[in-house]
């Protein structure tokens, strides 16, 4: 613990020396604003910017404490069982937040954006979702450790990374060198975080070159068809997938910086590279847990690997059947029936054979299973909602209609509206869905007195099933005209779910077993003392 400790003062001290001088929040500036300047215009705009960036901002400064934990292990030169449950539990938490919060961030641009998504792979996104795949390798790569011995070295790495790129996400979003739609903030605090993360990287590369041999392996992984051996494989995909964002997030700033040619990575670059790594990911999630600990025979591994392929075939010919025809959409239904089918059989097994008790012992286990399930309900769900949109554009005048999909959407009349703080243009329309009325949108452009251009709101009916987006692209208040941008959607819902779900899990798996001890003392007559106790301990 002196070591862990000493880590934390020495980031706390770089973070008050920041506080006391470079982004000294009481300095005084001149000619204020008698009611101060307001946040940003787009801030403004929707709830969940009161909730999503406290989320986020838990979610990297947590990672400050499986940090220390992963440096005092490499400085101690040991890693033992009782140091790996503080060192995941505390991963485990700011995992939580930082999961909740990209489901957050995603939502709030669907909902305030107007471009009908939410994933744009933005630089200040990518920030996010860089420490958010090296946790997750991270704790799966703990399981790996705690229950085969195995890992030590690469468990301490990934933990180290993470907190490096939370520094690295904190210099892209405060520094101001890179153009994102979601940094709201110009300082000058860039080259002081820029020099911590030069040292915070120094320190950690020296220490792994001087330490990792002394966290010795006490146990191996027997057999690449096994659940360590898929372990091993997730973790590598993991890796894989973060240098290829972290790749495509920064060249253009190097590029840049090197020949003074501005360079941007696009969509087309993420999609090719991600979509294949995030399918072979989904497919692991079910062969995974599937497979047996240790070396187990060809019959074992197709008995536990085989079934669950039925469940994959079939999920994927409903999605054929209701109109999917993305090669890629397709292989992710079957990888994420199969994934389904084994995740279901994993977590309620156990239930089945031994009752409620299995949930109050196994809370762990279950918990991780209850975020696989979410983990796959999104991944199906980002697949489905990006490849099977529709979309289109139509100008109305008063009382016009247009259809698509199964929705019609008749336009009532256009409204200026004055607020304290904004000038709206509201424009309202009224849904029906195969002949039924369902709903009336008011999709709205807002002006304000610091924004030269006015900023669209949309407005989105949600259903299970799917989305219809309206978002404006112009209205003429007089001559009751608009210009509106139509987007059906399914299965956006599932997404915000699933994500919340998969923060429900975590918060499962880390509630502590309880433990209770019983000493049950026999007469002295017969002379004998018996002592029982019995601890519950969980195993992943």
């Amino acid at each position: 613990m002196p070591f862990a400790i000493g880590t934390w003062l020495a980031c706390a001290a770089f973070f008050s020396f920041l506080i006391a001088g470079p982004a000294n929040p009481f300095l005084t500036i001149a000619n204020p604003p008698p009611d101060g300047p307001g946040p940003n215009p787009l801030l403004q705009n929707h709830l969940l910017m009161i909730i999503h960036p406290p989320m986020l901002y838990l979610g990297y400064v947590g990672m400050t404490i499986p940090f220390g934990f992963a440096c005092a292990a490499l400085l101690r030169g040991r890693l033992g069982h009782s140091f790996l449950r503080p060192l995941r539990a505390s991963l485990l938490l700011p995992w939580i937040f930082l999961t909740v919060a990209i489901m957050l961030g995603g939502w709030w641009a669907y909902e305030v954006l107007g471009w009908g998504g939410y994933w744009a792979w933005d630089p200040v996104e990518n920030a996010s979702l860089l420490p958010w795949l090296t946790a997750t390798a991270a704790l799966h790569s703990a399981i790996v450790l705690e229950r085969r011995g195995v890992l030590k070295g690469w468990t301490v790495t990934l933990v180290q990374a993470t907190f490096l790129l939370t520094i690295l996400g904190t210099f892209m979003t405060r520094s101001g060198v890179f153009n994102s739609v979601h940094s709201f903030t110009q300082s000058s605090i860039g080259p002081t975080i820029l020099a911590f993360l030069a040292a915070a990287l120094l320190f950690s590369v020296v220490l792994l070159a001087l330490r990792i041999d002394s966290l010795e392996s006490d146990g191996r992984i027997e057999s690449a068809a096994s659940r360590e051996g898929m372990f091993l494989v997730n973790n590598l995909l993991f890796l894989i997938l973060t240098f290829t964002v972290l790749i495509g997030t920064v060249f253009p700033l190097v590029a840049e910086a090197i020949n003074g040619k501005q360079m941007s990575v696009g969509r087309p670059y993420f999609d090719a590279m991600v979509v294949p790594i995030g399918t072979a990911l989904l497919f692991l999630i079910g062969v995974g847990p599937a497979l047996p600990w240790g070396r187990g025979t060809r019959e074992e591994i197709l008995r536990a690997t085989l079934p669950p392929l039925a469940t994959g075939v079939v999920v994927a010919a409903i999605g054929y059947a209701v109109g999917v025809r993305n090669g890629w959409t397709i292989v992710t239904l079957l990888f994420g029936g199969y994934a389904a089918h084994v995740t279901l059989k994993e977590m309620w097994l156990p239930v089945a054979r031994s009752g409620t008790s299995a949930l109050r012992r196994g809370r762990r286990r279950f918990g991780s299973y209850v975020v696989h399930a979410g983990a796959v309900v999104v991944l199906i769900a980002i697949a489905v909602s990006s490849t099977t949109r529709t979309s289109r554009e139509v100008r109305f005048s008063r009382g016009d209609s247009a259809s698509i999909g199964a929705y019609t959407v008749t336009f009532l009349g256009a409204e200026d509206r004055a607020e304290p703080h904004r000038q709206s243009t509201i424009a309202r329309f009224a849904v029906t869905k195969n002949g039924r009325a369902v709903t009336t949108l008011a999709p709205r452009m807002n002006q304000y007195a610091t924004m030269r251009e006015p900023i669209g709101t949309p407005d989105v009916h949600s259903t299970l099933a799917g989305d219809l987006y309206l978002s404006i692209l112009n209205v003429d208040v007089a001559q009751q005209r608009v210009a509106l941008h139509l987007i059906v959607t399914p299965m956006v819902m599932w997404i915000w779910i699933a994500a919340l779900v998969m923060g429900l899990g975590g918060l499962l798996a880390l509630i502590p077993v309880r433990r209770t001890s019983v000493i049950l003392t026999q007469s002295a007559a017969k002379g004998k003392d018996l002592e029982m106790a019995d601890s519950f301990g969980m195993t992943s």
